[in-house]
């Protein structure tokens, strides 16, 4: 993990170079955009491929909700969201879409002197934080789980997303299938009326924010809480098991997912049933245009992709995503050849 993690930064700063990079001889330019759930893996393999190919990837971490937006426009190659677009939305805009790698979300914390995956909360618990009705870490709901750990009496400072984002659909989709009042009140969606919090850009803007603030709480994909050294919490799932976020977790959440039966593989995983399952286990989809305005280009990313899910598994595995089951590969290169031009 220690080696990848630097791969990871590594190739995250090549991430931010690759604008100037774009064009090596005739090589087809090919952007991206959106979720930034997925920028740990992607950035991986993007260097990656570069190494071996000499085809430079252009991928801008800047939410699901604005790469959604930017693959609409036909501003960019490809966009990424952690929030499937609907058949009917596909249809609507000329685009189509399908999953790349399946991963978590899980909230973290600062609070002095708890290890990550030490301190246990409920769906029920992170609802009521995020609607601010628990203000303390040592309220009663929580020490009454944490019965072993002396929980101080100190303020909760909620960081949550500002921008547009898959992360935030996932987080807000599991809340309202778990809190009446959090559904009601407040919904699931890329973008949300907080009741509480301050609002942060990224998934590093989250992590970064949860970092430098006492007592905060917020949500990120499982890789930047490792890369970011974060104290994430155990989560008790729709079974009642209280569980650990990593692969195995995510993978026993995504077991039972008919990918087959769902049109432009539409799903949504969050409060999945299994006893050892992730209760915010994601997936991220790449949206394209059906008919794209480079063909160069459309083919050109459909390789990337290709290698993505065929040879980019070990990296994914290491950095804590879940890869595609094979027959799946399959399928989705049967329908690129017959939805993606």
């Amino acid at each position: 993990m220690t080696n990848l993690t630097k791969n990871f930064v590594k190739s995250s700063l090549l991430g931010l170079l690759l604008p100037l990079t774009l064009s090596l001889g005739h090589a087809a330019e090919i952007t991206g955009a959106g979720s930034s759930f997925v920028y740990p893996i992607l950035s991986q393999w993007a260097a990656t491929y570069s190494a071996k190919t000499g085809h430079q990837i252009n991928y801008q971490p800047i939410g699901s909700g604005a790469g959604i937006t930017q693959i609409r426009s036909g501003n960019v190659t490809f966009g990424a969201s952690d929030m499937p677009l609907t058949p009917h939305e596909l249809n609507k805009a000329d685009l189509k879409q399908f999953p790349l790698v399946i991963g978590g979300v899980v909230p973290i914390v600062n609070v002095e002197g708890i290890s990550a995956g030490e301190l246990r909360l409920t769906g029920s618990i992170l609802a009521d934080i995020f609607l601010g009705k628990i203000t303390k870490w040592n309220d009663p709901e929580i020490q009454a789980l944490n019965q072993t750990i002396k929980l101080p009496d100190q303020r909760i400072f909620v960081v949550r997303r500002s921008d547009g984002s898959g992360t935030t659909f996932n987080w807000t989709n599991y809340l309202s299938k778990i809190s009446p009042t959090w559904k009601s009140q407040v919904g699931d969606g890329t973008s949300v009326s907080w009741p509480v919090g301050t609002g942060s850009q990224g998934n590093e803007g989250v992590a970064r924010s949860v970092k430098q603030i006492r007592g905060a709480i917020g949500y990120v994909d499982l890789a930047y809480s490792v890369k970011n050294k974060m104290s994430y919490t155990s989560l008790q799932n729709k079974d009642g098991k209280f569980v650990q976020p990593n692969a195995a977790s995510f993978q026993a959440a995504a077991v039972n997912t008919n990918w087959s039966q769902s049109p432009d593989f539409y799903n949504i995983i969050t409060n999945a049933s299994g006893e050892n399952a992730w209760p915010i286990t994601a997936t991220t989809f790449v949206i394209m245009q059906k008919n794209g305005s480079s063909a160069e280009e459309t083919s050109e990313a459909l390789k990337f992709f290709k290698w993505s899910l065929v040879s980019g598994q070990v990296d994914a595995k290491m950095l804590d995503y879940i890869p595609l089951p094979n027959e799946l590969v399959k399928n989705i290169e049967v329908y690129w050849s017959s939805n993606i031009k």
